[in-house]
This record gives C-alpha cells, structure tokens and sequence, in this order.
C-alpha cells in the first residue's frame, strides 16, 4: 500500500492488494498508444528509489508471470535486485571477428550471449557498485550506500523510446553492464503433463570494447540496458558450449541475480517440488532431501523429476 494515495483520495488503492510480485502488460496494447512503463519496471526492481535504498521488487517486463516468479526466487535468495532480460544473440567468437574485427578473449573467449531487455531492467545491473576492494558489484538493498545509489544512477541514460517498439513514447533505462561480476540466470517454464520447471546456469558478465560494443548494440537496440554473459562451461550436455546454452533455454526471457547461487536455487527447487532440467552446479555442491536418492543415484535428472513428480507441489 501507499499512505500518500490515501492523502490524494485514492483510499481504495492506497491498501494495496498484498502482492509480492508484479508486471506490466505494456507491449503492445498500451505502448501503442501511451507512453510505456520502463522507468516504473526499472526502479520497482532496483534497490532504490527516489527515498534512497529499498528492497526490490520482482517486476516482469511485458508481465511475463513466470519470469516474475523467477525474478521473485532470485531476490529472495540473494537479496539483490532481479534483472529482467531477453536472452537476444548468442555470439561466436568469430562471429564478433568478422563483424567486429576483435577476437574475444578471456572469460569471452569461448563467446557471449546478449541479455538485452525492450527499456527496463533494475538499474543495479549496471554493475556500479563497488564492493570493499573497489570491484564493481550488485549488493544487497541494505548495504546499498549513497555513492552506490548515485554511481548506478548515473551509469544509465534514460533513452528516447524506439518509436518502432513503442509509439506512444516515453523513456528507456539505457546502460552498459560496467563490470565483470559472476551472476545466475534463471528461468521458470511450465512444461504440459510435468509443470513448472526451472534453468539455472552460472557464469560471468563480460566487458566489450567500447567500439565492439557499440557496434553490437546497434544492431538491435541502443536504447536498451544491455549485459553480455557468458556461462560457464562443462564440456557437456546443454553447457558443452556457449550455443548450446542458448539452444536449450526454454524461453526469450530470463533473469539475471548476482552471484553464483545455483546450489541455494537447486535445494529450493526440490523444496518446492520443482525439477531442474538444466544447471552447470558442479556435483559437489548439490544439495537436495535425502529421499531424492531412493529414485535413483546415476542420473541425478530423472531422479530430481520423478520425486518432484512423487511428493507433488509443495503449494498446490
């Protein structure tokens, strides 16, 4: 709720409706014809807002209901801001080569994906807080400090709307991911006959070149927020390289939280019945209810689908 709607005569609407997640349903019904909600759905996820630090708020663009839901898991499990993004290109490294001029290298070197969002995502994704050894991170909403609030502030452009996208107007959260930070995409997708189900995968964002960068953007949008990601890989499965990530991700969206919180994401899925089709945790760090073993102890994925089948939801 809002005392302040009270004060205007909203009182109705200053109760709120309890939620603990929302979206926008803006593309393209509203966006057609009104100005879009982009600076709404960029603070609502931040870790502040005009009153300074605050808890984020999970906030789907587009008001994608399962990417909510994975923005909500993501937050509680790290307390920072959820970024919501298209899972847009995957770049080969020659790809960038014969476009660019420029071979990718280090934690590029085997490519990125493009996580690019249409105007908004948490304003955090920036990468302009700094952590006590001056590296670039996203922090939790309590140790969010003036200087953090005013760095990421002042890393984003609120952009012009693309016209082509949006025709009645307004303004997009536009910036470039300003460090190499270790983060989790995430994603919830419901699956006929099983339910939901999640995808994890652990990796780091990766810094461009400048005119590498700009180059790439523009071949998409240049008034969006951008971060390039790559996953970390296994050698096999969906994580033997970067296209195969991209290949076997169930949808166009995903969120990003920082942190390589696979491990905490895979024991709340099995805590609330949710298989797992696809994560890079290493072995040693997976922690699921001891009955998980009595389905099976080779193939760790047909197990974690038929107990979750077994128990059924936790909530349901």
């Amino acid at each position: 709720g809002n005392p302040k709607l009270k004060a205007l005569g909203w009182h109705e609407e200053a109760l709120g409706k309890n939620a603990v997640a929302g979206g926008f349903q803006g593309q393209r019904a509203w966006t057609d014809w009104l100005p879009n909600a982009d600076f709404t759905e960029a603070i609502m996820a931040s870790t502040f807002d005009w009153n300074g630090a605050r808890q984020p708020t999970a906030f789907a663009t587009e008001n994608d209901t399962l990417n909510g839901l994975s923005m909500l898991l993501g937050t509680l499990v790290t307390n920072t801001a959820p970024c919501f993004h298209d899972v847009r290109t995957y770049w080969s490294p020659d790809a960038v080569e014969r476009v660019a001029g420029w071979k990718p290298e280090g934690k590029a070197a085997n490519g990125f994906i493009h996580l690019i969002n249409s105007g908004a995502t948490a304003l955090d994704g920036t990468g302009a807080a700094k952590n006590g050894k001056g590296e670039g991170c996203m922090k939790p909403f309590w140790e969010m400090t003036e200087s953090d609030i005013k760095a990421c502030l002042e890393a984003t452009d609120w952009e012009r709307a693309n016209y082509e996208y949006f025709r009645g107007g307004g303004f997009s959260s536009h910036f470039k991911n300003e460090a190499s930070m270790p983060v989790t995409l995430l994603r919830l997708n419901i699956v006929e006959g099983v339910g939901p189900v999640l995808q994890i995968a652990e990796g780091e964002t990766v810094r461009l070149p400048d005119e590498v960068h700009e180059l790439i953007m523009n071949r998409t949008d240049r008034t969006w927020p951008c971060t390039w990601f790559a996953p970390t890989l296994t050698g096999e499965g969906p994580f033997r390289d970067v296209y195969s990530v991209m290949a076997n991700w169930g949808a166009n969206h995903g969120v990003t939280v920082y942190g390589h919180v696979g491990a905490d994401l895979l024991t709340l899925a099995a805590m609330l019945r949710i298989p797992v089709n696809m994560h890079n945790v290493p072995v040693e760090e997976v922690y699921r209810p001891h009955a998980w073993a009595a389905y099976g102890t080779q193939d760790m994925q047909a197990a974690d689908y038929k107990a979750c089948e077994t128990y059924g939801p936790l909530y349901g």
